[in-house]
């Protein structure tokens, strides 16, 4: 199990099946899906596939996304953190550090919170080289939260005929010696 992470209004943990309604509430949303493709889940056995293969992903690789929840009402808002991607934008693996809310929790701050979070915890505690994220070219707001975090732009590319930009940031704790 990853350890629980906490911000100073969120709480961070694994994904559960009993996050499935309030997930397919989030992800039937079209406007939730506007800038990942317009495709909607249609059914709750379609998230519950997701959280299983997070599940996977969690006792697999030591991370995956997590239930964002806020500490004062613990009221599940979302998810964010890491998931092991691969085969994008000619990255074979890389690890990507993403984030999605439920429409009521939009621009209260929880997207940045959450991402400042996992970048400051996949550093520091995981010690990765790299963290990656991606998203659709035409979504400010998440290309501010990435910006906002010390994440870079590198280059637009296309993903399903979907103009995309790529994002990455080195870890600044590692010392890379130049010959």
């Amino acid at each position: 199990m990853l350890p629980v992470k906490e911000t100073q209004r969120l709480l961070f943990r694994e994904l559960e099946l009993r996050d499935s309604e309030v997930m397919f509430e989030m992800d039937s949303d079209p406007d939730v899906h506007l800038y990942l493709g317009n495709n909607p889940v249609k059914n709750i056995d379609e998230v519950k596939f997701v959280i299983e293969n997070l599940q996977w992903q969690y006792k697999t690789f030591g991370m995956g996304r997590m239930a964002v929840v806020l500490k004062e009402t613990n009221e599940f808002i979302g998810w964010a953190g890491f998931k092991r991607e691969r085969n994008v934008n000619g990255h074979e693996v890389f690890c990507d550090l993403g984030y999605r809310f439920l429409k009521k929790h939009w621009g209260k701050g929880y997207a940045s919170e959450s991402a400042k979070a996992f970048v400051e915890h996949g550093f520091t505690v995981m010690k990765l080289e790299k963290i990656n994220a991606y998203a659709d070219a035409v979504h400010t707001a998440s290309r501010k939260v990435l910006e906002k975090v010390g994440l870079q732009y590198i280059e637009t590319f296309e993903l399903d005929g979907v103009e995309e930009v790529w994002y990455e940031m080195l870890n600044p704790n590692t010392y890379v010696e130049k010959s």
